[in-house]
């Protein structure tokens, strides 16, 4: 029976995960399997690996083959590292002692190049955050100043008609105010001619007064003349 290491697929379209499992090379891909030692989980930056190192040492040596994918994770966790130098020790090349002192020296360079790398992708990823906040603040710029330029346009086009809006005022002030100036005048000339009036029947009435008092006074004179025989 041919012995894979491959991955088997998990999660929801468009965020996958996998899992690292040993399975027979004829079964599907996510079908059953031997045995699960691990999960690669590609969605972060950098990919986040976790591998149970002896498993996979010990399918390795028992002869399982991985697949592509499951090689350069395997190489990337120092597990095809390990293998080739135990090959070396069962060859006779070195001893174990030097075998596992090459295997420290290596992943002691291995994480200095995976900090370098987190430390690069963070500071990549600051330098991205940097920018976008500047080109949202030029932006915010840009807007503040085109929205002033519209509001000093508006302004200016406002100001024209204020000035034709005022003569046009004055002068309906102007109007209003000789409006109640011969409506004034009006009544005045109202009062004078009915003080004319008023003076006119007064006089028209005194001569009316003075007959009625003529004809009253007339009978007293013959009493007069007819004492003057008597006193004869």
């Amino acid at each position: 029976m041919s012995v894979k290491i491959r991955l088997g697929r998990h999660g929801k379209k468009g965020y996958a995960f996998y899992h690292i499992v040993v399975a027979d090379s004829r079964a599907p891909r996510d079908g059953k399997f031997i045995e699960k030692i691990g999960t690669y989980n590609p969605n972060t930056n950098p990919a986040t690996i976790e591998l149970s190192f002896e498993k996979a040492l010990d399918w390795l040596q028992k002869g399982a083959q991985p697949t592509d994918t499951c090689r350069a994770i395997l190489s990337e966790k120092g597990v095809m590292m390990k293998k080739h130098l135990l090959g070396g020790v069962a060859k006779g090349a070195f001893s174990e002692s030097d075998a596992e002192a090459r295997f420290n020296k290596w992943l002691e360079e291995k994480s200095a190049r995976g900090a370098a790398k987190v430390s690069k992708i963070a500071g990549d990823a600051r330098d991205v955050a940097k920018a976008r906040a500047a080109a949202e603040t030029k932006a915010k710029e840009e807007k503040a100043k085109a929205v002033a330029a519209k509001k000093a346009e508006a302004a200016a086009a406002a100001a024209p008609e204020a000035e034709e809006e005022s003569p046009v005022e004055e002068a309906a002030e102007i109007a209003e105010a000789a409006s109640e100036t011969a409506i004034a005048e009006n009544a005045d000339a109202l009062d004078a001619i009915a003080a004319i009036e008023t003076a006119t029947d007064a006089v028209a009435c005194e001569p009316e007064a003075e007959s009625a008092s003529a004809p009253e006074a007339a009978p007293e004179a013959p009493a007069a003349e007819e004492e003057t025989p008597a006193a004869e």
